[in-house]
């Protein structure tokens, strides 16, 4: 018989609920223990029950354990009290990528023919420049359309006439 998962929610019924609390509790004690054993790691575990009764594990000390923790936290905060370098950079990334939208928006409006007033004769000549050249490559991909679509309409044509006769 194969173990069934089960969904992980509250436990309705109260006395399953302790003994699945316990059967847990232990399980979790025991794992502590052997990572404690394994890898030489220091751990402190502290559970409270629904009745607000603790039970805990310590592979030394609890207090020991704790206070360890408290101190490394003070000494990383005096060293540096700065954010860590990973959100340091999230954070110039993301100011760097808005700063991009902003300046994409602009030309993005210029090309629009928009908010042209602040621009100097040389900004309007390479922006005509843009926009003739963008044209130019518009009108030629609609001309190659219009020429494929003829083409096309030939063809229909002799073919039905081929077979007309």
């Amino acid at each position: 018989m194969t173990r069934q998962k089960i969904q992980i929610k509250k436990i309705d019924n109260v006395a399953a609920r302790q003994v699945t609390f316990s059967k847990r509790r232990r399980g979790l004690f025991k794992k502590a223990h052997e990572l404690s054993t394994l890898c030489d790691a220091e751990i402190a575990l502290l559970v409270f029950s629904a009745t607000g009764k603790l039970f805990e594990y310590a592979s030394s000390s609890t207090g020991q354990v704790v206070e360890r923790r408290n101190l490394q936290s003070e000494r990383i905060d005096r060293l540096d009290p700065s954010p860590p370098l990973e959100l340091q950079l999230e954070s110039n990334t993301y100011a760097m990528l808005i700063e991009e939208v902003a300046e994409k928006t602009r030309e993005l409006r210029h090309l629009r023919g928009e908010e042209l007033q602040g621009l100097g004769l040389e900004e309007l000549r390479n922006l005509e420049k843009l926009l003739e050249g963008g044209l130019t490559r518009v009108m030629e991909t609609k001309d190659e359309q219009f020429f494929k679509e003829i083409n096309s309409l030939k063809w229909k044509v002799t073919a039905h006439l081929q077979l007309g006769r």
